[in-house]
């Protein structure tokens, strides 16, 4: 990345620049090389950042949690802009709550359990934050963001901030607008949950992380699921059915408890997490005629 760019962010008030950010450390599968890494410390600090890439023309990804994004091991040439610190503020007005794209799907949802507020329960254990969540559309145990998004704040390629309500949002499963719009950068979501009791709230918390720790390799870093789910099947029975589990390159793995992580063994490089999706998609297209499409997100 040119030397003058990183040195313009560096000049920002509330703007921590690392010249050599480890992106191994910002990504589910603990993968990837180096890139320049820039963390804001508030809103008008990550919005004075974007301006400052956008007028000198830099590329930039921005990066939440970074658990469903894979990282080139040669690293990337651009700025990679953290939004943890940025946008991580949670509030709650009656049955709804406001998030910035920076926090955690976590703690969004032990706020809605201290406020006794129900619906959310379903993306406990989700490790990734709210703007990675409303991008594509996550959910599990029969929950999405479609079912309690009210609106999303984003910030447009002409620097506007836009609030858009969830209907516009085009979401359906692991998709949403934002995709065909990679410019458009989630600033914040609001939720409309139900009024609950907290402690049937935390119950079913505690059931759904309990459900992902028996059924889910959560102790190797990995993406979460690997492949979106085909129409008519599962990606996990379709690996499994083609003797795909266990199947390993270098340190890359089909997950043995759950056909449909790929997870780092310990030692994996990008090349080889890449090298095995690309050989588990060619197997199951060549036995089952299914064409595996990938749920993770690529920096590169």
């Amino acid at each position: 990345m040119d030397r003058r760019i990183v040195e313009k962010l560096s000049l920002l008030d509330g703007v921590n620049v690392d010249e050599k950010g480890d992106l191994a450390l910002l990504t589910g599968f603990r993968t990837g090389g180096c890139a320049v890494t820039v963390s804001p410390e508030n809103r008008e600090a990550f919005l004075s950042a974007v301006g400052c890439l956008r007028e000198t023309g830099a590329e930039y990804f921005v990066l939440g949690n970074g658990t469903n994004v894979l990282a080139m091991d040669e690293g990337y040439d651009g700025a990679v802009l953290l939004t943890k610190r940025a946008l991580s503020d949670i509030s709650s007005d009656g049955r709804l709550i406001r998030a910035g794209a920076g926090a955690s799907l976590a703690d969004v949802c032990r706020k809605a359990c201290y406020e006794g507020l129900s619906g959310m329960e379903f993306a406990y254990g989700i490790p990734g934050s709210v703007g990675g969540a409303v991008f594509m559309n996550a959910g599990a145990y029969g929950g999405e963001m479609k079912d309690i998004l009210v609106e999303a704040e984003y910030l447009d390629e002409e620097g506007n901030i836009v609030t858009i309500p969830a209907s516009e949002l085009g979401l359906s499963y692991r998709s949403s607008i934002f995709q065909q719009h990679r410019r458009w950068l989630i600033l914040s979501a609001v939720f409309r949950l139900e009024k609950g009791d907290s402690k049937v709230i935390a119950e079913t918390m505690r059931e759904t992380m309990s459900r992902r720790i028996e059924k889910q390799p959560l102790d190797y870093p990995s993406c979460g699921s690997t492949f979106k789910r085909p129409q008519g099947n599962y990606a996990s029975k379709l690996i499994d059915d083609c003797g795909l589990r266990g199947f390993t390159v270098g340190g890359a793995q089909v997950s043995e408890k759950h056909c449909g992580f790929v997870i780092n063994r310990g030692g994996a490089t990008t090349a080889d997490i890449l090298a095995l999706i690309e050989e588990v998609r060619k197997k199951v297209k060549e036995m089952t005629g299914y064409e595996l499409e990938c749920e993770i997100e690529f920096l590169r």
